[in-house]
């Protein structure tokens, strides 16, 4: 098992590429099933969460293809049903197939899903939407089963505005009877990239980006091609660690308006943000100043940069607030940066934060995806020696190549065998 060693203190500078997005990804690679034929999609990072997609999709019959940068999507053979626990308990995602595969085959069998443990989030909405467009839904031994002939248009209300959720009802009803009308949608710029490329397939969907979403469902889709949107996620990771490590950074390849509420943020603590067409370029500033946050929804400040916005936070001049609204068990991360010597108080859902000058290195392990991302911010300006972060295959899950993005911005940073 590898492990990620920092020597913290070093300022970056550079220029540094942001991947696709894993989260823009899955779904669209998902989406692939609802069509027979080669489907090319560009841009799709190298993750570990994308290679177990392409394996769960494997098993159903789709085949993967790497050509010119570009992977090319075959589901012309893709007609089995069943997603096996063995790989599903994995990747919260792969709850994605359900809608695609009830929707073009009729059935689907597949394990209830498993991933990070940093909350519940429960799919009874996915079940409940599915239900209302006809589907017959029954859980057996751990997995879900749906049926349906072909699923009816109808009218959706999620009681929360799930990304999943709204992704897979909306895959569901590109091909059902009828106008589905999805009330208190997700709004996050990665199911606008799911309907961007269902429109290129051929369905017939408007909304996306606001809280209603209109599909008129079609007889059938063809395969398309399509780019997967930059990640903003890393590009917010990048964007954080510029501004604590007294950074020169212009992060390229990458969208600055999914990323306004957490500019908004990172400006108010000193940094100066110089948003470009496709780049953002980030100075540092001298001295942090305190900033409270409060994650919500897109496009509020997204509940994925929360963590890494707490490690800004532990070197900041002051106290600061941070609210989780998102997820119940996101504060996990807190006792490994008190191993650092942040200085944090957990209420419930709020952290209080009290900045101190530096942090000191020390070994610590990663519990989540983002997690890893905030003790390794934490681990490049940490003193003292060497800061080890361990289980970092939570990491692989979400990042590509980051130590190395990191070492070309000048940070004393690699992986080594734990």
């Amino acid at each position: 098992m590898d492990k990620i060693v920092i020597e913290g203190g070093y300022p970056l500078s550079g220029k540094v590429s942001v991947s696709g997005a894993k989260n823009a990804a899955l779904p669209i690679l998902a989406a692939c099933l609802l069509s027979r034929g080669k489907s090319i999609i560009h841009n799709v990072p190298a993750l570990r969460d994308i290679d177990t997609m392409k394996r769960i999709m494997g098993l159903l019959g789709a085949d993967f293809i790497e050509e010119q940068g570009a992977l090319v999507v075959d589901t012309q053979q893709a007609r089995h049903h069943v997603a096996p626990y063995e790989l599903v308990k994995t990747m919260r995602a792969s709850i994605l197939l359900l809608g695609p595969l009830v929707a073009r085959l009729g059935r689907a069998k597949i394990s209830l899903p498993g991933g990070c443990a940093i909350g519940a989030r429960p799919i009874n909405l996915h079940l409940k939407g599915l239900a209302s467009m006809g589907a017959d839904m029954y859980l057996d031994r751990g997995y879900i089963n749906a049926k349906a002939r072909r699923l009816k248009g109808t009218e959706i209300f999620l009681d929360i505005p799930t990304v999943t959720g709204t992704e897979n009802l909306m895959m569901a009803a590109v091909l059902a009877d009828g106008t589905t009308t999805i009330r208190n949608a997700a709004k996050e710029p990665e199911v606008q990239d799911l309907a961007d490329f269902l429109r290129s397939m051929g369905a017939m969907i408007t909304g996306d980006g606001t809280d209603t979403i209109t599909i008129e469902g079609v007889q059938e889709l063809q395969p398309a091609e399509h780019a997967v949107i930059p990640d903003r996620i890393e590009a917010g990771t990048f964007l954080i660690a510029a501004a604590m490590c007294a950074g020169d950074v212009e992060i390229q390849d990458c969208m600055p308006e999914h990323l306004t509420a957490v500019i908004e943020k990172v400006e108010t603590a000193g940094a100066r943000i110089v948003p470009g067409d496709r780049s953002i370029s980030v100075q540092g500033p001298d001295r942090i100043e305190s900033v409270d946050i409060k994650t919500l929804p897109y496009p509020g400040f997204p509940t994925d940069l929360q963590a890494q916005f707490m490690a800004f936070m532990s070197i900041a001049d002051g106290w600061s607030m941070i609210r989780e609204t998102i997820f119940e068990n996101r504060f996990i991360h807190v006792s490994e940066l008190r191993r650092l010597g942040a200085e944090i108080e957990i209420n419930g859902a709020q952290a209080l934060v009290k900045g101190r000058k530096q942090l000191l290195a020390a070994p610590v392990m990663a519990t989540d995806l983002r997690a890893s991302a905030c003790l390794i911010l934490a681990g490049l300006v940490a003193r003292g020696g060497h800061t080890e972060v361990h289980r970092i295959y939570h990491l692989d899950r979400g990042y590509e190549d980051l130590e190395k993005k990191f070492q070309g911005l000048g940070a004393r940073i690699w992986r080594e065998r734990a």
